[in-house]
């Protein structure tokens, strides 16, 4: 159990008290410290947070196009802006850790604190509701909503790959962890980027499997890139 003090420093800080703490421990809790850790709440606050930010967006900008829309949402939910937002709400100092996190200063990495923010979306979600924790992502990302402009978003490798095949009719490119290495307080994910349809396959290999997806992406737009020219 948490102590009962940082529990109420943090549901302070969050403006939300639990009626299940064990979800808000979960939530707080890296795979190195024990097995029932946040990796499957951070599955799902991954994809309430992305189905939320696609909604704000698509009533606030009717008429950008659902590429454009893409590139706005992958720029707001980018694993640097929930580290932000994680850092301003002090998530670092409740984290828990196993010992070799601790000994490499685990509660300061970027992956683990956006990891933390959306499990704590989806220990929201689940003790209350959609409607509840879209009150508080709103929250969260209000000025960054307000201010975001599309003129000014470069596109990512992922988004930009997309809209390509998407020019040509082609289907999505599928990605798949083709390995995992290292300890469990630093490893690094090999990722398989696959264009069937034009025989393409890249690969990334990154800390993060957001970050390899990205690396394996702007791989095949430079082979795609070989293959017009």
């Amino acid at each position: 159990m948490m102590d009962q003090r940082l529990i109420q420093q943090l549901e302070k800080k969050i403006n939300y008290t639990f009626a299940d703490l064990s979800l808000l421990e979960q939530a707080l809790t890296h795979r190195s410290f024990k097995a029932k850790n946040n990796e499957r709440l951070e599955f799902l606050g991954d994809s309430i947070l992305n189905f939320i930010v696609a909604e704000i967006l698509f009533h606030k900008f009717p008429a950008l196009s659902e590429g454009d829309l893409s590139r706005l949402r992958s720029d707001l939910v980018k694993s640097k802006t929930l580290s932000d937002i994680a850092i301003k709400l002090d998530l670092g100092n409740y984290v828990r850790l196993g010992e070799g996190e601790l000994k490499s200063a685990g509660w300061r990495r970027p992956s683990i604190l956006a990891d933390c923010l959306e499990a704590i979306m989806a220990a929201i979600y689940l003790d209350s509701n959609l409607e509840t924790v879209k009150q508080f992502i709103s929250t969260w990302f209000y000025d960054l909503i307000e201010n975001i402009d599309p003129k000014k978003i470069d596109k990512d490798a992922k988004s930009l790959l997309q809209e390509l095949l998407q020019a040509q009719q082609i289907s999505r490119p599928k990605y798949t962890i083709a390995s995992i290495s290292g300890e469990a307080h630093a490893q690094t994910f090999d990722v398989l980027c696959e264009i069937e349809k034009l025989g393409i396959h890249s690969t990334g290999q990154a800390t993060s499997r957001k970050e390899a997806e990205q690396i394996a992406a702007l791989r095949a737009i430079d082979m795609l890139k070989k293959i017009k020219s």
